[in-house]
């Protein structure tokens, strides 16, 4: 930019401005700043203001470096970025509309940075004489010195690989990129280059002298020189045919700001009459949209629109409000909807025409910096000769690696050739000096195994992973992920998902999740997230399914509402799997979910980059926390239910935050003896664990690390104000009430934690061991409960008195006592037990005994408890253990691997302590417990993170399902767990949910509600969609006029019935390919499928005076980008879905969803052709009873399906879908189909006779190649039209 121009009455900020010592509110040793460089006084950044659409108006300000000039803005072309330089030499980039700070760095000690150029790969930095290429996040890729002679002022990228560089100097210099190399010198006559830019065309070059000159695009000849101010040029722009500048005269012996813009024809190359502005201009861009407009910003912050070759109108300036006196640079952005100003304070000011702004038309996404990897490293086995060493990543350094020794202490050693084989040698034949010997055939021709014999042999083979998939399956002991724990997927044929057999997988009346739901990125979110986990344990607590089915409110993406219409979804299905593809499409319009890194790339989870145990507890505290801000927020007039519908709680306390919420109170203490106490609330808690080194390792039960975990105590520094400065605090956390339902994240995320719960459930195991040995038992654990009759007596201790008096032996677990006498009959070596009741009683002994320990073991370890008291006969005793008797207690190898109790007791004190502790699962409270302040929480879920290096990882759930789904799914009254895979869904057994082998199977995630949650709360579900979400609304569309409407709505007479019929039909857009393998064979594998969106739902009405008449005829408003209109089969046209241009009427998803809903609930029934595959992308469960499908009423069972347009044409004599589809034509002849199917077939009473007519439609289809035979002669057809038009519309 060249400052030479100036008003001399703004001479401060001339060329001194690279001077550091500036004016005091420049400079910024007088500002005082806070630690972050950011102005503690003084700074009054404006707020963002109401965006009207259209119209440029502030958007965000952001702080550069306060003090320092601005020198250079720049919108990056590749990424959602703006780039900032000031005049320290210090640049910035700020990430989207929000203005959030990606990276700082800095670019030169001392000289300003004067332009900015963004490629691919990195970004190109301008300086005096100096050009640098870093990346975008602060690493330098090439440094360019030139002569300190030089003085450069611009650049101009000419391609992918050349570059321009101009000045001060007599001369431009050409640089290869690639080469980081001068490849061409040009002198140029008139010195002082500081704009370039170029056209299809010329290189045009701005001169300081105020000539703008035309050069050759090859060889930078001067082609034409247009003179345009006599002082010294400030800005030019070109674009089309018109040439436009701004700069500044000679006058008085000085310069003035001129007022006339001059403009030139590239075709005449001539000027043309002068653009009179009402500004000082200094900068001027083209921002071509609709027209070729101009904007001209002057120095002090004003700007004008205006166009070309018209009248500059005064009612076109607006002001930007600057922190700073004077705009030091602007930029407009690639897509025209942005500007930059960047002022003399180190502000940067974002214009936008709109709040959802983006910067370029096809941003690629950008790399955020990664989480620190210390505790994420993958265990390294030095014995695998298959592991890549490359799994450890290795930091950039200079200094010498220890790997890398001197040459003089390391020599190159060959690899020691195998031997020969003795055969060879035995039957060598020499010729001179070379043997000869026939092939033994014990080898492979040319082919040497790498191992040795004899280092074979100390190999483990079972170690290795077989690479074939056949030999996976043939080697099942390689595997040791189980089978129904493996990640589940599609296999796609011709026919989709028709003839894919989801019941092999779910024998169950419970829903599924698909995994390979097409949405792009977001297809793999239910793979990766699987938040069928999440949502089907949010699902199964019975409080939170009523409470997301009653919601329901009017923002377009709400996580709430999408949740409540994915429950019923899961309602309504009996057993087969459903999308939460429209839930999705809500959670990544969701900045936070995106910021926190929860929307994940294609190739994330298929890699194995991404921790997916980690990932599911963030998205676990992210959805808690959204699902309780949109329940809580107070809603307006409400559209889509009435005011009485929700039957949870007051409008401004959620739900969420009733059954998950517990309040908290964190003091923090200064060794000064100041103590600070906040209170606050959490929806979760996080496992923490303790760093215990001792051996051997110290038993922890589960509820020692919880109560550890709630009430946390840690040192750390914090800010004293008694002190004035961060001292040593010591904070502690206590709770102040217990929730409802106790949400844990167990946080093993690294091998620390996992070798924690490792150690626990070992220190279990051999607890039980030692007890089984002291017993002479081969067998640890508590097996020899089930086998007592067989032990040998030789090893017993002497009996010890129980608490009733009697002698129990102490080594029955739970501490049996027998009130027997135990006889030893040695020639049998087994013990029989005699007794006048032949019974044994069962009680707990005292604490300190040897039983009273075991007892304590097995009940943390397993849940493993008999009813205190109860009375088992003998003939009972021997039946333990046996499932045909019904009595099914915990084996050893169910009792392995398990820490964690299937129920907690929590009691909060009256001076507020917790006490926790394991409870089992069949005792009640006692009379004296408080059951305000004691409460059992019952386990009822878990989530796992499945550790298989095959498939990337998964994620699933174990849930304990109660009687109320049982009751509504399957008509009995059980409680039972059961395994989610995605759509796999299986029973187990409740040690198998709580079975944690940390080589594969991490706990993610706990679930604890306390018992009888369910009734404390009102579990009434109310349909929140009512009749008027039929009536007329609104489009969205701005051109969208009353003479444009398709359709007429429902009157409330007209209100659809029980039984009512629906003509219905639905178009569609791609928005990704397919994508497809060819197999060796020639045929065709589907990968992925291609990503469908609805674009077009049309309802007709099926009877009545105005049958055939539309009611609904919706384009769905779509922001993903579109690939393919799919036009000569959707009849969807670019333009037709967007609201700024579309004259269609226009809603969105979820508006016409409900619509859809509602005549679900009502019971119409839907008439259509392919309905199936409608419903599907629409992400609508319907009952099979209320779909009438016309391409399985003209089928018969084994053949081909029949389009709706031959079946038109045969049935009817109409020819439909000429050139495109029409969703109303389509509907409309589904209804008549369905009236000429009722005509040949009523009521089905002649079965052989709509047979022959199927079978004559068929023959007729085979002759004509299933084509409709072009007419001869327009003619009408011979039914006539069936439903009058509709000429009111």
């Amino acid at each position: 930019m060249n400052f030479e121009g100036l008003n001399p009455s703004l001479a401060e900020y001339a060329p001194p401005l690279l001077d550091p010592v500036l004016d005091a509110h420049l400079n910024p040793s007088l500002v005082e700043l806070d630690p972050e460089g950011v102005s503690l006084e003084g700074m009054a950044v404006p707020e963002s203001v109401h965006l009207m659409e259209g119209m440029y108006s502030e958007l965000h300000t952001a702080v550069s470096e306060v003090g320092v000039p601005v020198s250079v803005s720049h919108f990056d072309l590749h990424e959602e970025m703006l780039w900032v330089g000031n005049h320290g030499g210090h640049a910035t980039s700020f990430f989207g509309p929000t203005l959030e700070r990606y990276s700082s760095f800095q670019v030169n000690s001392s000289d300003d940075i004067r332009q900015i150029q963004s490629l691919e790969n990195g970004v190109l930095f301008l300086t005096k004489t100096n050009l640098k290429y870093m990346s975008r996040g602060g690493l330098i890729i090439f440094d360019y010195l030139m002569d300190e002679s030089e003085d450069m002022h611009s650049l101009l990228l000419t391609d992918n690989n050349t570059l321009l560089v101009a000045g001060l100097q007599n001369h431009v210099l050409e640089i290869d990129l690639n080469t980081v190399q001068e490849t061409q010198k040009y002198t140029v006559e008139v010195p002082g280059i500081t704009i370039m830019r170029q056209s299809n065309r010329f290189f045009f070059c701005g001169h300081t002298s105020g000539k703008v000159s035309l050069r050759d695009l090859r060889t930078f000849v001067v082609e034409h020189e247009f003179d345009a101010y006599s002082g010294s040029l400030s800005d030019f722009d070109v674009h089309g045919n018109l040439l436009v500048t701004c700069g500044f005269s000679s006058r008085m012996n000085g310069l003035a700001c001129d007022r006339f813009l001059k403009v030139y024809d590239l075709r005449m190359m001539r000027a043309t009459t002068p653009l009179q502005v009402h500004i000082d201009p200094f900068f001027l861009r083209f921002i071509p949209t609709y027209t070729s407009r101009l904007a001209i910003i002057s120095q002090t912050g004003q700007c004008q629109f205006c166009e070309p070759t018209g009248l500059a109108n005064p009612a076109d300036i607006f002001h930007v409000n600057t922190v700073g006196p004077l705009i030091m640079t602007f930029d407009v952005s690639a897509s025209k909807q942005a500007l930059a100003f960047g002022d003399s304070e180190g502000c940067v000011h974002l214009w936008a025409d709109s709040p959802e702004v983006t910067f370029n038309a096809y941003s690629r996404e950008t790399d955020f910096a990664l989480p620190c990897m210390v505790d994420t490293l993958p265990h390294l086995d030095w014995n695998q000769d298959l592991v890549p060493l490359s799994l450890i990543p290795v930091p950039l350094t200079s200094d010498a690696l220890l790997s890398d020794w001197p040459a003089a202490n390391s020599a190159p050693a060959p690899r020691r050739a195998p031997p020969v084989d003795p055969e060879i040698l035995r039957t060598m034949k020499k010729v001179g000096f070379i043997g000869y010997a026939p092939n033994p055939r014990t080898k492979l021709r040319n082919q040497i195994p790498y191992r040795l014999k004899e280092m074979d042999n100390e190999f483990d083979n079972f170690s290795q992973v077989p690479e074939s998939p056949i030999g996976r399956e043939e080697e099942p002991h390689l595997y040791r992920v189980a089978k129904k724990y493996r990640k589940v997927t599609i296999k796609y044929s011709k026919l989709g998902l028709e003839d894919f057999d989801f019941k092999h997988y779910n024998k169950t009346l419970f829903a599924g999740l698909e995994p390979h739901i097409p949405n792009a990125y977001c297809n793999c979110m239910i793979q990766v997230l699987y938040f069928l986990g999440l949502c089907q344990v949010l699902y199964f607590l019975e409080p939170v399914r009523c409470l997301v089915q009653n919601h329901l409110c009017q923002k377009e993406f709400c996580l709430g509402c999408e949740l409540g219409l994915l429950f019923h979804m899961l309602d309504l299905s009996r057993g087969d799997p459903c999308q939460g593809s429209n839930f999705l499409r809500a959670f990544r319009t969701i900045p936070e979910a995106s910021a926190l890194g929860l929307i994940l790339a294609d190739s994330d989870e298929a890699t194995g980059k991404v921790n997916l145990g980690r990932l599911i507890q963030s998205w676990n505290r992210f959805i808690l926390t959204q699902l309780h801000q949109e329940t809580q927020e107070q809603e307006g007039p409400q559209a889509y239910r009435g005011a009485g519908s929700s039957s949870f709680g007051s409008s401004g306390d959620s739900v969420i935050g009733q059954l998950f919420s517990c309040e908290m109170e964190n003091c923090s203490m200064c060794r000064c003896g100041k103590e600070t106490v906040r209170v606050s609330s959490t929806l979760l808690f996080t496992l923490s664990y303790p760093d215990s080194t001792e051996k051997p390792a110290k038993d922890y039960e589960f509820a020692q690390i919880l109560k550890r975990s709630i009430c946390l105590e840690q040192n750390t520094q914090a800010w004293c104000e008694n002190c004035e400065k961060y001292q040593p605090t010591v904070q502690t956390r206590n709770i102040r009430c217990l929730p409802d339902v106790l949400v844990i994240n167990c946080e093993v995320n690294s091998s620390k934690e996992a070798d924690f719960w490792k150690t626990q459930a070992e220190v279990g195991e051999t607890l039980r061991g030692r007890f089984s040995r002291h017993a002479g038992v081969a067998v640890p654990g508590p097996a020899e409960v089930f086998t007592l009759l067989s032990l040998s007596l030789a090893s017993l201790p002497p009996p010890e008195p129980c608490w009733q008096r009697t002698r129990c032996h102490p080594l029955v677990p739970v501490a049996w006592a027998v009130p027997l006498e135990l006889e030893k009959t040695r020639s049998r070596g087994v013990a029989e037990l005699k007794g006048p009741q032949e019974s044994l009683c069962l009680s707990p002994n005292p604490p300190g005994t040897t039983a009273y320990s075991f007892q304590k073991a097995m009940m943390k370890r397993g849940g493993f408890d008999i009813t205190k008291g109860k009375e088992i006969s003998l003939g009972e005793w021997k039946d333990l253990g046996n499932p045909d008797t019904g009595h099914l207690y915990p084996s050893v190898e169910e009792l392995k691997n398990i820490w964690i109790p299937h129920a907690i007791k929590m009691r909060l004190t009256k001076s507020k302590e917790l006490d926790v502790s394991n409870w089992s699962e069949t005792d009640e409270l006692s009379p004296t417990d408080d059951p305000e302040s004691v409460y059992i929480y019952d386990l009822m879920a878990t989530v796992v993170h499945i550790l298989d290096s095959r498939t990337g990882g998964s994620l699933v759930g174990h849930i304990k399902v109660g009687e109320t789904y049982h009751q509504r799914k399957e008509g009995v009254t059980h409680q039972q767990w059961y395994l989610f895979n995605d759509f796999l869904i299986e029973p187990v057994d409740k040690c198998e949910a709580v079975q944690f082998d940390m080589s594969w199977k991490v706990p993610a995630i706990l679930y604890y509600a306390r018992r009888n949650l369910n009734a404390k709360y009102n579990l009434v579900i109310k349909n929140p969609i009512e009749a008027s979400v039929l009536l007329a609304e609104a489009s969205l569309a701005r051109k969208q006029r009353k003479c444009h409407a398709t359709f007429i709505p429902l009157m409330l007479s007209e209100m659809p019935q029980a039984g009512d019929l629906v003509g219905l039909d639905a178009e569609f857009v791609t928005l990704n390919e397919e994508e497809a393998e060819l197999r060796s064979d020639g045929t065709k594998s589907t990968i992925k499928p291609s990503q469908m969106s609805v674009a077009r739902i049309t309802c007709v009405r099926g009877q009545g005076p105005n049958e055939g008449v539309p009611f609904i005829d919706d384009y769905i408003s779509t922001q993903e980008q579109v690939v393919d209109y799919l036009t000569q089969y959707s009849g969807i046209k670019p333009g037709d879905l967007d609201a700024k241009i579309s004259s269609k009427h226009l809603t969105t998803l979820k508006s016409t969803y409900l619509k859809l809903r509602f005549l679900i609930d009502v019971g119409v029934k839907f008439v259509g052709h392919g309905l199936q595959k409608d419903f599907r992308v629409i992400n609508l469960m319907v009952p099979k009873d209320q779909v009438i499908d016309t391409v399985y009423l003209f089928h018969i069972p084994r053949k081909r399906m029949i389009s709706l347009r031959f079946l038109a044409w045969y049935f009817l004599d109409l020819k439909i879908q000429g050139e495109t589809h029409d969703s109303i034509e389509d509907a409309r002849t589904a209804l008549q189909l369905y009236r000429k199917y009722l005509e040949l077939s009523p009521q089905g009473s002649e079965p052989e006779e709509f047979r022959k007519v199927l079978k004559g439609l068929y023959e007729k289809g085979r002759k004509l190649d299933w084509k409709v035979p072009e007419p001869d002669s327009q003619s009408s057809p011979k039914h006539g039209a069936v439903f009058p038009p509709v000429l009111a519309l």
